[in-house]
């Protein structure tokens, strides 16, 4: 019998966002993220109510989308379960070596593709507002494998 909702049996890649304003740099964990035109290149990302990455995206009108790398797992609690309100995420991440510059951003240099998206929209969508963004540019960092929910779900990281 399966026993997963529709939308929870979909293996979907994790992603940090990296987003900044004159006085605060943060990161976030999301999976609600995907590619909906091939040219131009656009994206729709969901990002969640109440954080600091939501205040700093409507401040900038920019972030930068990481592709996670399957190594890269023990960030989520860093990342997604702790809150840039409370906590300087990027100030422990520079503790630990984990960050680099691109294009003014932080971000995170083992991670394996960075995405600099401009917002050219945003929507209401439940507990996460959307935010449809033009690519303006991006690299290829690293090789290897993406982190995606199925190694959460290993990991005892999420429950879904």
């Amino acid at each position: 019998m399966i026993r997963k909702k529709p939308w929870n049996r979909v293996n979907l890649p994790v992603y940090s966002v990296s987003s900044k304003t004159a006085d605060n740099c943060n990161m976030h964990i999301i999976t609600y993220a995907s590619q909906i035109s091939m040219q131009p290149k656009r994206f729709v990302c969901g990002i969640y109510y109440n954080t600091q990455t939501l205040i700093n995206i409507e401040a900038s009108g920019e972030f930068v989308l990481q592709l996670l790398a399957d190594t890269q797992y023990r960030l989520v609690d860093l990342l997604g379960k702790k809150s840039g309100k409370t906590i300087d995420k990027i100030g422990r991440l520079q503790k630990r070596n984990e960050l680099m510059d691109w294009n003014d951003f932080y971000v995170l240099k083992n991670c394996l593709a960075v995405m600099q998206l401009k917002v050219i929209n945003s929507f209401e969508g439940g507990d996460h507002k959307g935010f449809l963004c033009d690519l303006t540019a991006y690299k290829n960092l690293n090789e290897g494998n993406e982190l995606t929910l199925d190694i959460l779900r290993e990991k005892k990281l999420i429950r879904i």
